[in-house]
């Protein structure tokens, strides 16, 4: 049920059935509505149409270039937007519902807006495994096109909290339910080309996915033009200065630490006292938030570039990327 009824805010729904009902209802209505996923909370709006996804762009001031994930309910759901392969089957099997995402060509009829696959001829799909996306999904019936709930560039939202301190006011609702498992959004994978292509590390391992496709994932150039979500050079930022590979603070820096590597002061935080990737993972966005909110510099301890490493690196690089996003090299 709803907690703020009052024209034009952000109403903060539950995740009973009749939160839900409602949820699904918005969306029909064109609405903006956030809900979690085991990865991120999404900024959800029925992909099939395109002025409720226009109204995503402008609510998180995200560039009109960079696509977006349509999610389904089931893989039934996403033969009807996407041309599937037998790739696509193994992994999904394996994999679905879960956080990965699969860019397949778009089918014949498949009745997506432009403005989710921003002009390509693919459709970056995933079935997330949370509960409660998997039912407002059903009650849909539909596609729903949903980036991360949080100003475009900015840090990635884990909680309903989240969510409402940086879009209270510009969308409908937000379903709220808990903080998210996995921490960092899909791991996405090419399949509209030869050899699957790793787009964007996530929250699943990339030598999960090899081990069961039987063959390595060919990889991505950093410049080569946008083909998914989450490909900008900077992205993920929080509003201070972030630097990387810290064994420990300089003055007047927060500290967010891993494993060993620890702060002395109480505005520090560590991602896993016993350097656990997975319990960093799901910490990750949600301490960059409470130590953004510090208003100081905030410097990384060294996270090991492995398995799930890889993504919280990825996402951490593009904190700390230039600001002036598009062409600057990553470092």
């Amino acid at each position: 049920m709803p907690q703020d009824t009052a024209q034009n805010a952000t109403l903060v729904l539950d995740a009973s059935p009749s939160g839900i009902a409602r949820a699904a209802q918005l969306l029909r209505q064109g609405k903006l509505v956030s809900f979690p996923t085991e990865t991120v909370y999404g900024l959800g709006a029925d992909a099939r149409r395109g002025d409720a996804v226009a109204a995503i762009y402008a609510a998180k001031g995200r560039p009109s270039f960079n696509p977006l994930i349509a999610h389904v309910a089931s893989v039934e759901a996403a033969k009807r937007h996407v041309i599937w392969s037998p790739q696509a089957e193994t992994l999904a099997r394996a994999f679905w519902p879960g956080p990965l995402t699969l860019v397949l060509p778009l089918a014949p009829g498949h009745g997506i807006s432009e403005l989710v696959t921003s002009g390509l001829d693919t459709l970056a799909v995933r079935m997330p495994a949370h509960p409660t996306a998997q039912k407002l999904l059903a009650a849909l019936d539909g596609p729903v096109a949903a980036p991360s709930a949080n100003p475009s560039g900015r840090i990635s939202p884990t909680t309903a909290e989240h969510v409402m301190a940086g879009l209270a006011g510009r969308i409908a609702a937000v379903v709220a339910d808990g903080a998210c498992d996995v921490g960092v959004e899909s791991t996405i994978v090419g399949l509209a080309g030869g050899a699957p292509m790793l787009l964007r590390p996530g929250g699943l391992a990339a030598e999960e996915i090899e081990a069961v496709l039987r063959q390595p994932l060919a990889q991505r150039d950093i410049h080569d033009p946008l083909t998914a979500p989450g490909q900008l050079l900077s992205h993920y930022a929080p509003q201070e200065r972030v630097r990387l590979n810290a064994t420990s603070p300089r003055a007047g820096e927060c500290y967010l630490g891993f494993g060993h590597y620890r702060g002395a002061r109480a505005c520090d935080l560590s991602l896993s006292e016993s350097g656990d990737l997975a319990e960093a993972a799901a910490n990750l966005f949600g301490h960059l938030h409470h130590l953004d909110a510090q208003g100081l510099p905030i410097a990384v301890a060294p996270i090991p570039d492995t398995g799930l490493g890889v993504a919280i690196n990825d996402r951490l690089q593009r904190a700390a990327a230039p600001r002036d996003a598009a062409a600057a090299p990553q470092g």
